[in-house]
């Protein structure tokens, strides 16, 4: 694994070559949670799976027209709900998930989203990833939400050796510093979209090169 200093060097490099870029899910979730309640964050989350995310903003903002609340999602008939999220794709699972999780949070939770972990994931199509969103950006919780850019990135550099993006989660928390868990999920979103691209990535022009073991990169660019 590597040692702090140089995760905590990496990471402030990127930070800086991002300035003025970062537009990823993250991003957007922290800048919109003084507007955005935590039911609405959530279903945010739950569009945004195998979309992209300017599409999940859209999605999402015509969905909180009609519906900001639970008792007022389940109102939405199914048929008008799956049309308003068409776009986002997937439209026949995710209209069945917030519909699920609207009714699990109104009879067990009193229509409020619980702030731990365990009652977020005790709940049918909420994962680890959502949890912790919703746990970090509208209840300021010390998380490290961890997508596929996340779990696959830190490998590639050789930070950790991990298999499952859950694994991950618990290796990173051991050896980033608390003060840096809120900005690493959207630095290394974007990184991975832009530059640490999942097939040849964009070596020449990676800030951090000197830094990355580059594993399991084959071809590069």
């Amino acid at each position: 694994m590597a040692k702090r200093e140089e995760i905590v060097k990496v990471l402030k490099i990127l930070k800086k070559s991002q300035k003025g870029i970062r537009k990823t899910t993250l991003n957007r979730e922290s800048k919109e949670s003084k507007r955005y309640s935590p039911y609405q964050t959530l279903i945010s989350c739950l569009l945004s799976l195998r979309a992209k995310d300017e599409v999940t903003e859209v999605v999402s903002e015509e969905l909180f027209k009609i519906a900001k609340t639970p008792e007022e999602m389940l109102k939405i008939p199914k048929v008008k709900l799956k049309r308003i999220i068409f776009s986002s794709g997937h439209y026949n699972k995710k209209a069945e998930a917030i519909r699920h999780v609207s009714r699990e949070l109104i009879e067990r939770f009193n229509s409020k989203v619980p702030e731990t972990r365990e009652e977020l994931m005790s709940i049918k199509h909420i994962g680890p990833k959502t949890a912790n969103i919703v746990l970090a950006f509208s209840f300021g919780k010390e998380v490290i939400p961890v997508d596929i850019h996340c779990h696959r990135i830190p490998n590639r550099i050789g930070w950790i050796k991990t298999k499952t993006p859950e694994q991950s989660e618990i290796a990173l928390m051991e050896i980033i510093p608390k003060k840096h868990w809120a900005d690493f999920n959207g630095i290394f979103v974007l990184f991975g979209k832009t530059i640490c691209t999942p097939v040849s990535p964009f070596c020449s022009k990676c800030p951090i090169r000197k830094y990355c073991k580059r594993i399991g990169v084959k071809t590069s660019r």
